[in-house]
């Protein structure tokens, strides 16, 4: 996460872009200090320390040369906050996750379209849990567009920022950011946190105020269920360890929905619909190959078929041929050979024993 912001800062940086330079070489400075706290044993804990310090004189530079009369501070939070383009995909276009969609279906879509006919309230908290790759942040994303509405991807790095040291305040920001939108559009906001256990995990040790930032975020989402809040807002937070998050934050989530490992039916609806896009050999067994693809992830499926076709246009490339040859079922076979799954059986059951406990559907 730091080595991104560090990258995404140097290239605003270069480009004159000043403003983002400086929220990229914050948030960089942010999330390696809180490392070089949480690990002070850590190997590469000078390095980490130094390219603090260069980023810290970066910065004041920067800081130093910005015009006067610019952004306000909320203005900057608002901006970080609220995703500038609407997310393309809608669940139609999510393949599988049958059992997601209708769930987030009769939470989200159904009360927003007809509130009227949920006397007894609604949902307005959804955890979705599960592996890494499954599709966690994609089908969040699809909600919002099939209702039209605000999008407010929450960065937890943001959040919990040592280096303005407001924590409590950015979350009150989120969700009044959130209220005003829906009220103003007249429309649902939803609030989307990835990486959910990043901010209300529970420590052994406290290190900063994640303690008054985790009672900031209870305080609001309790806001959120007033039965006098008429604002269409809701918080759909994405975790791969739900293990470490607080039994309080659970009961404020009252959908926990498991995002699984794709089953054979929907690998090889991933397959169809991932080889469609390139050239496959006639003698490609699709079936066959969603049999062999068992305990891989949606996001690793994906990756096989690109590795796949890489494998012919590199060779199209080393012979100096015109088109790339089709893809073969030989191609597959080596490719799955040094492709592992990402995720291991270990962390399955970890999941499913976290599941039969805490589901709630």
């Amino acid at each position: 996460m730091a080595r991104k912001y560090a990258i995404a800062a140097v290239r605003a940086d270069k480009e004159g872009r000043r403003e983002d330079a400086i929220s990229n070489y914050r948030k960089a400075i942010e999330v390696l200090t809180q490392i070089v706290t949480l690990y002070p044993d850590i190997v590469a804990r000078n390095a980490y320390e130094q390219m603090i310090s260069e980023y810290k004189r970066r910065l004041e530079v920067l800081t130093q040369a910005l015009p006067e009369g610019g952004a306000n501070e909320d203005d900057k939070v608002e901006e970080e906050l609220v995703m500038k383009e609407k997310p393309k995909v809608t669940l139609s276009e999510i393949v599988g996750l049958e059992d997601v969609k209708e769930a987030l279906k009769e939470a989200v879509i159904y009360p927003s379209k007809r509130p009227d006919l949920f006397p007894l309230g609604w949902p307005r908290g959804i955890l979705l849990y599960g592996p890494p790759g499954c599709g966690k942040t994609m089908i969040a994303a699809a909600v919002a567009n099939e209702l039209d509405c605000e999008f407010i991807h929450v960065d937890a790095a943001s959040i919990m920022s040592k280096w303005l040291g407001e924590a409590e305040k950015n979350v009150s920001k989120v969700f009044k950011t959130a209220r005003e939108v829906s009220k103003k559009e007249n429309k649902p906001a939803i609030i989307f946190i990835d990486e959910l256990d990043a901010l209300l995990a529970s420590y052994v040790s406290e290190v900063g105020g994640e303690a008054r930032v985790r009672n900031q975020f209870l305080k609001e989402m309790d806001g959120l269920a007033d039965k006098n809040e008429n604002t269409m807002v809701y918080v759909i937070g994405a975790t791969n360890k739900p293990w470490r998050l607080d039994e309080p934050f659970l009961r404020r989530f009252q959908k926990r929905i498991y995002v699984t490992l794709p089953d054979k039916a929907h690998r090889l609806e991933l397959l169809r619909h991932y080889t469609s896009k390139v050239k496959l050999d006639p003698n490609v067994n699709l079936e066959e190959l969603a049999n062999m693809t068992e305990g891989y992830t949606a996001s690793d499926i994906r990756d096989i078929v690109q590795s796949a076709h890489m494998r012919v246009v590199k060779e199209m490339f080393e012979r100096n041929l015109h088109e790339p040859r089709a893809i073969t079922m030989e191609d597959f076979k080596e490719v799955l050979r040094v492709r592992k799954p990402s995720v291991n059986q270990e962390m399955i059951k970890a999941f499913e024993a976290w599941h039969e406990k805490f589901k709630a559907l």
